[in-house]
């Protein structure tokens, strides 16, 4: 097919970063813990309302995924932008400081807005660079990381909304604004002609003799295989540790630095740009920079070194904390690892079980972002109002090195013979490494 009368295939990733930047709103929550704190909210209550966002963000991407064929990228991007906007107006309107009408409408309403439009910008996305799929998918999700800084500005030392105006009327002024820019980018949100490809790229051949993204596994099928389990626990391991910073990000350092014998005012001030330019900036910026060396040296390669980094920066964290300069290195370390998550599974997940079949596929993947929304920040609320954030911090950490044990030890991560035939090979393979039959 040629390439004439084709859209621009960059107007794409201008939709998804529009898309992006308002679905990553919910990284910018910790803006809003102080006030809640000042409201009577308890250290757990405000990280109650951010785990079931991230949960419920993750299970609603499933339906999403499965619907995507179905209603079309546009369609779901509209009901993405409707809902999300929605969800954080209602907050306003219900006052913007009650717990369970929160949990409902920012945590329930909220984060299934966000499971609704996520993986759009990143299927569309491979659709149109099946020559650059680490790349696009990180820029797809670029906003997503730099949202948070905007947002947390805006409604801060920015914009000063929160003192100015409250709570209530900055959560309907976000909610306009999610709105506007989610369907201003579903615009966009549109797949390539069948048989479109870029010009003069050829799509590589799998073992058995056909294009390596097409075919593969789909759906609910790649649950039981070996290389979905391993990613799986690292993706939980890895999202867990960066979730529960990112709920912490203002709490925690804002702690450490009066301990350390800062004022209450600038610790508050040094925390806030911790969070909202230094481990946003580091989160958006990690997306792309590892989703290009993705491209380089590989998926497996690469989640290992950003597991195993992550891991250690996230033990060295409460020492950190102490300084300011420190903390900001501390924090930008944590965000460029954490974006990469975004970057690395789903386009792992397109090399093994097929880039057609990445918006149903990568949903299930994704769950694992769901689970260690819920196990990280419950951990570090948990733990906090025990006085003991460290440990919260030293637990996810650990955890991380054991994901990037785990994927060193995921065999064949990118074989593709398994796509057209199977598991069985693979698995003889491991029997026969073991020592007993497992086919």
């Amino acid at each position: 097919m040629t390439n004439d009368k084709v859209m621009n295939r960059w107007l794409v990733v201008l939709g998804a970063i529009l898309i992006q930047l308002c679905l990553g709103a919910i990284y910018a929550w910790s803006v809003f813990t102080p006030a809640l704190k000042d409201a009577g909210w308890t250290k757990m209550d405000t990280q109650v309302v951010f785990a079931v966002g991230l949960a419920v963000f993750a299970v609603v991407m499933v339906w999403a995924g499965k619907k995507l064929a179905a209603w079309g990228p546009r369609r779901l991007t509209l009901i993405s932008g409707l809902v999300l906007g929605a969800g954080y107006a209602l907050a306003g309107i219900a006052g913007g400081t009650d717990f369970w009408s929160l949990l409902l409408f920012i945590g329930v309403i909220g984060g299934a807005g966000i499971g609704i439009g996520y993986v759009v910008p990143i299927a569309v996305g491979m659709r149109w660079f099946p020559d650059k799929k680490g790349m696009i998918t990180g820029l797809a999700v670029a906003g997503f990381g730099f949202g948070a800084m905007g947002w947390v500005k805006l409604a801060g030392s920015w914009g000063h909304l929160i003192a100015d105006l409250g709570l209530s009327a900055t959560f309907i002024i976000y909610g306009a604004a999610f709105a506007a820019l989610i369907l201003t980018g579903g615009l966009f949100m549109v797949m390539p002609p069948e048989g479109w490809l870029p010009k003069g790229y050829t799509p590589p051949e799998n073992a058995s003799g056909g294009a390596a993204d097409s075919g593969g596994l789909a759906g609910a099928a790649l649950l039981g295989t070996y290389q979905f389990k391993l990613i799986f626990l690292t993706f939980v391991f890895s999202a867990g540790a960066g979730l529960m910073s990112i709920g912490l990000m203002k709490l925690y350092p804002m702690e450490a630095l009066q301990a350390a014998g800062y004022s209450a005012a600038e610790a508050s001030a040094i925390s806030g740009t911790a969070m909202a330019v230094f481990f946003s900036l580091a989160n958006g910026v990690g997306r792309i920079a590892w989703g290009m060396m993705s491209d380089l040296m590989g998926r497996k390669a690469s989640i290992i070194i950003m597991t195993a980094t992550q891991g250690f920066c996230v033990i060295a964290f409460p020492t950190m904390a102490q300084n300011e300069l420190v903390l900001y290195v501390g924090a930008a370390f944590i965000g460029f690892n954490f974006g990469g998550n975004f970057a690395l599974f789903p386009t792992m997940t397109a090399d093994i079980f097929g880039a057609q079949n990445v918006g149903r596929n990568y949903p299930y993947v994704f769950l694992a972002y769901g689970a260690g929304g819920i196990g990280g920040p419950i951990l570090g609320g948990f733990l906090g109002d025990m006085g003991n954030f460290p440990l919260a911090f030293t637990t996810c950490g650990v955890l991380c090195l054991v994901g990037a044990v785990l994927t060193w030890h995921c065999n064949d991560l990118n074989a593709r013979e398994h796509e057209l035939t199977g598991f069985k090979p693979l698995a003889r393979k491991l029997a026969a490494v073991r020592g007993r039959d497992k086919d």
